[in-house]
C-alpha cells in the first residue's frame, strides 16, 4: 500500500502528465521508461533503485534498455537508473546532467516538471540509440507503480 505522502505528492491530474510524457518519449523508440514513487527507501537509495528495477521486470527488456525514475518522497531523494544496454550507449555525463535538470526542478517543488524533464532526456537517448523498429512493442506498462 502507498504511504499518504506518496499520494500526495503528485496531482491526478500531474500523474496524467508524466504518463503522457512517458508515452510520448517512448513513442519513435523501443525503449522503456517507467516512474516509481516510495516514501522512504530504508537502504541506500541506489541499491533500492535497482531492486525496485528489478521488481518492476525492467531488466527484461529485449535490448536491456530500460530507465527507471526512482523517487523516495519523505526522504528526498530520486535515483534515475538506466539498464546496461542504455547505460553503454550514453554519454559519460548522461546520468549526471539529467540528475542535476531534474534536481534544479525538485529544489523549487516543481516535481512533477522535474519528472518529464527527466524522461524527456531518457527518451531523447533512446530514441537516438534505439529507434523504433517494425517488430519492437511496448514492453512495460507506463503507468507509475507506488510502493
Amino acid at each position: 500500500m502507498a504511504d499518504s505522502g506518496v499520494e500526495a505528492f503528485l496531482t491526478a491530474r500531474e500523474e496524467q502528465d508524466i504518463i503522457l510524457a512517458i508515452l510520448e518519449a517512448e513513442m519513435d523508440t523501443s525503449g522503456e521508461i517507467r516512474v516509481h514513487l516510495e516514501s522512504s527507501a530504508h537502504t541506500d537509495h541506489y541499491t533500492r533503485a535497482q531492486e525496485v528495477f528489478h521488481v518492476l521486470k525492467m531488466d527484461n527488456t529485449r535490448q536491456r534498455n530500460g530507465v527507471l525514475i526512482y523517487v523516495a518522497v519523505a526522504d528526498h531523494k530520486f535515483v534515475i537508473y538506466g539498464d546496461e544496454g542504455i547505460d553503454q550507449v550514453v554519454p559519460d555525463d548522461f546520468w549526471d546532467t539529467t540528475r542535476d535538470v531534474m534536481a534544479d526542478y525538485f529544489q523549487k517543488r516543481a516535481f512533477k516538471d522535474g519528472i518529464i524533464a527527466g524522461i524527456r532526456s531518457a527518451g531523447q537517448e533512446l530514441k537516438a540509440h534505439f529507434p523504433w523498429g517494425a517488430d519492437d512493442r511496448n514492453e512495460l506498462p507506463d503507468a507509475i507503480t507506488k510502493s
